[in-house]
């Protein structure tokens, strides 16, 4: 269970150009579901995914996770959170061109130094799994859309999260390849995975591998389901 209790997130506070991206959201997220912030560009859901992942702190208010506080600690710990327990598929995927694909899946692993060989035949088990593992040694500039955006789930997956988070995912994707990311999506929750999208695509938020839609405008919780 993710806790959000009066959260709220301010740019340039104190300055003329002080924006409020989230203003008081109070919200509970439910394990092994998939839920999708609903909302135009500038309604604060990606605002309020990067707090809830750690990737930022809330101006005010507290982000709890199974009942234990972490908005509020060190960024050390803020970055132990991160890497333990979350999962990121950015909107413009973020591979390092000039990789492979196989290593742009097992960056994210090597902050927690494990053993290299465990780690690559992880890799390769998440890319056989996604059907990738004929393209391991590819450079990512030479995938498809499709192949690019398996690549960037199994990075997300390479450290076991137990939650994935997804931003915009299909903002860079013709519909077929968007159908078959919430495919994708919607089976991770079937293995036990939390996954929280955000997302002003009627494909992804009409679908029905999810199981809530959050609806967001000017920075407020609008309505849900």
């Amino acid at each position: 269970m993710i806790e959000l209790h009066d959260v709220k997130k301010v740019f340039n506070q104190g300055r003329s150009n002080e924006i409020w991206a989230v203003r008081g959201v109070t919200l509970d997220l439910e394990p092994n579901l998939v839920t999708v912030l609903k909302g135009p560009s500038g309604s604060g859901k990606t605002t309020l995914l990067a707090m809830i992942g750690a990737l930022s702190r809330p101006t005010s208010g507290r982000i709890s996770l199974d009942g234990k506080l972490f908005s509020n600690l060190p960024e050390r710990f803020m970055t132990d959170v991160r890497r333990e327990t979350y999962g990121f598929v950015f909107q413009r995927f973020n591979l390092i061109r000039g990789l492979s694909v196989l290593e742009n899946v097992m960056l994210p692993a090597y902050p927690l130094a494990p053993e290299y060989s465990a780690l690559k035949r992880r890799a390769t088990g998440l890319l056989r799994e996604f059907g990738l593992e004929g393209k391991a040694e590819s450079k990512v500039e030479w995938l498809s859309g499709g192949e690019a955006q398996r690549t960037a789930i199994c990075r997300a997956l390479i450290n076991e999260p137990r939650i994935l988070i997804a931003d915009e995912p299909t903002a860079n994707l013709d519909s077929s390849l968007s159908r078959e990311l919430v495919g994708l999506i919607g089976d991770l929750v079937d293995l036990g995975k939390t996954v929280l999208v955000s997302s002003h695509d009627p494909i992804v938020f009409e679908s029905s591998r999810v199981s809530r839609v959050v609806e967001m405008r000017d920075g407020r919780v609008a309505g849900g389901s």
